[in-house]
């Protein structure tokens, strides 16, 4: 009998309708439960990886004899506002060579928060950014408005740097033979646009290189004015081809960051004997691409 009402109990329209709604409670609330702990499980490992980044520096600079020359620049990366570690690089080439006029140029700097020069223009340089993209443009602009003092010290070009016009656009807006740092990243285009630059001579040069192709190689993407990078391994160029370049133009190739990304050169008259890790060779300063290390795991950027 007891059975036989269960049945019919169960079967009740009402009843079926509230087991219904009970069961797909019960399954999404499984389903909220996993997606928890799947969120919990990328929290942890986004904390892991941003401390293997930066404890993979330090094991790198003491168990690779590489890394403790302290000629080489690697050792002394550090990250104030730039994103790969190029701040304390800078810093320590200008240590070696000195400052002459605190200028610099730089193409291709986003919004301004991940910047090549941004420490230098808040320790009292000035210079010129040149930027395409009109939102960070807009965003930099309303930033200088609270910072009157920094927006007197930087010109602001909102501009699509094509190679064949670069050294008139240089000429427009007033930029000098010589600056302390030129800093170079527009991705597709870095090669043709420095080759374009035969009548600039600044003391530091700080651009991009393609560390998915060998240091022996000689690579260069093919000259396309308009050509935006399209997340593919075709941009820029191979270190040995900058490194032609540099020498061709008389810069020694000194360094490149440890996420193999930048590389660093200095003009030949200002190298004396020692100063920087030799030869200034691809074969001697190329770093593979380490992109994992690309993070910052204290406060988020910001430009000012």
């Amino acid at each position: 009998m007891k059975s036989i009402l269960k049945k019919i109990y169960n079967n009740l329209p009402i009843i079926r309708e509230l087991n219904r709604i009970s069961n797909a409670l019960y399954y999404q609330q499984s389903q909220l439960e996993k997606i928890d702990n799947r969120c919990s499980v990328l929290w942890r490992l986004k904390q892991l990886v941003e401390c293997s980044a930066a404890s993979y520096i330090e094991v790198l600079k003491s168990s690779n004899e590489r890394y403790r020359d302290p000629r080489r620049l690697t050792s002394y990366g550090a990250q104030y506002w730039s994103q790969n570690f190029e701040d304390g690089m800078v810093e320590e080439i200008f240590r070696r060579i000195g400052i002459v006029n605190k200028t610099f140029v730089e193409i291709g700097i986003g919004d301004g928060t991940e910047t090549n020069t941004t420490a230098l223009l808040s320790s009292g340089w000035s210079g010129w950014w040149f930027e395409a993209d009109s939102t960070a443009c807009r965003k930099i602009r309303e930033r200088l408005t609270k910072f009157p003092e920094l927006s007197d010290r930087i010109n602001l070009q909102e501009t699509f740097v094509e190679p064949s016009k670069i050294s008139d656009t240089f000429n427009r807006v007033g930029i000098p033979k010589e600056v302390d740092l030129f800093s170079l990243d527009i991705d597709y285009n870095t090669y043709h646009a420095w080759k374009a630059l035969d009548n600039f001579s600044p003391r530091v040069v700080v651009i991009e290189y393609n560390s998915g192709i060998s240091p022996c190689i000689e690579w260069f993407a093919a000259m396309n004015e308009n050509a935006r990078w399209d997340s593919t391994q075709c941009f820029g160029a191979s270190l040995k081809t900058l490194e032609i370049l540099g020498r061709k133009y008389n810069y020694c190739l000194v360094g490149c960051d440890l996420t193999g990304i930048n590389a660093f050169f200095v003009r030949n008259d200002l190298i004396t004997n020692k100063l920087f890790s030799e030869p200034f060779t691809a074969e001697n300063h190329y770093e593979p691409a380490r992109y994992f290390l690309i993070n910052r795991s204290l406060h988020r950027p910001a430009i000012f």
